[in-house]
């Protein structure tokens, strides 16, 4: 992940964190929650010239590689604690 697509998943998720921090996820229409991260992803859109759609597939695609990561470390630290 290159440092300016670490800045604008950061960004995101961040933002995420304050204005859904009261829902429940598994509740909450995927539609709904994205509606609610519009404007930050149009932000930086305008920040990076790039169009809204093309900021929210590229922070799919790093929120998919951070939990790829995440759950590889999570399946060796299981596979330490079961040696």
């Amino acid at each position: 992940m290159t440092p300016e697509n670490a800045e604008i998943l950061h960004k995101i998720n961040a933002y995420a964190e304050k204005t859904l921090a009261d829902i429940d996820p598994q509740k909450t229409p995927v539609s709904y929650q994205l509606e609610t991260l519009k404007p930050v992803m149009e932000e930086i859109a305008k920040e990076k010239g790039m169009s809204v759609e093309d900021v929210f597939i590229l922070y799919m695609d790093l929120a998919s590689e951070v939990a790829v990561k995440a759950e590889a470390q999570f399946q060796s630290e299981m596979r330490d604690v079961m040696e």
